[in-house]
């Protein structure tokens, strides 16, 4: 796994070992960067389930100016960090340890509204996909904004968060990634 492209590209990331995380493949990451936008002028990038940090990093180097990562194993919250360090993206990522659940209010007290939203909560959890509701009931979200939920391709999700509406779902092997725009 690594940067694939943008100002860090090419620089190897790690990931937590065992199961607890399943980190985005760099082939997957390619092509949904390549679908929403290959690179930024700016914003903010807010990732709930962080795991490695692997999708925000990509959206750093590709033009986000900063971003909030969310993440409650405090295992991969370290290497996050150390993923982050490797980057040179201390200064620009915020790593909460903490419950998603809680990301929307915390981040509402902060004033912050996202550009970009990635969602990759435990598959078995389908519930978790609800956050992106809270976003946008919460504002939390720019009129810009990019909704990205990555999930088993079994799985569908509903056509619409608010007024954040479906624009497409593609399969990549067991998985599948659905977007939303306003």
């Amino acid at each position: 796994m690594r940067v694939i492209a943008g100002t860090r590209r090419g620089i190897p990331l790690k990931s937590i070992k065992g199961m607890d995380t399943r980190p985005t493949s760099d082939k997957v990451k390619e092509a949904l960067f390549s679908k929403i936008g290959p690179f930024f002028e700016g914003g903010i990038a807010v990732e709930l389930f962080g795991g490695s940090g692997s999708l925000t990093l990509e959206a750093l180097s590709r033009g986000s100016e900063h971003a909030w990562i969310f993440e409650k194993n405090p295992k991969a919250c370290a290497i996050i960090k150390e993923n982050a360090e490797k980057c040179k993206f201390t200064d620009e990522l915020h790593i909460v340890r903490g419950d998603a659940k809680t990301a929307a209010s915390k981040l509402a007290k902060e004033g912050i509204q996202a550009d970009l939203l990635f969602l990759d909560p435990p598959y078995a959890k389908e519930e978790l996909y609800n956050l992106a509701l809270q976003f946008v009931e919460m504002e939390l979200l720019t009129d810009h904004a990019i909704i990205v939920c990555e999930h088993e391709k079994q799985l569908t999700l509903p056509t619409s968060y608010g007024a954040f509406e479906t624009v497409g779902t593609t399969v990549y092997g067991a998985s599948a990634i659905t977007i939303y725009k306003k």
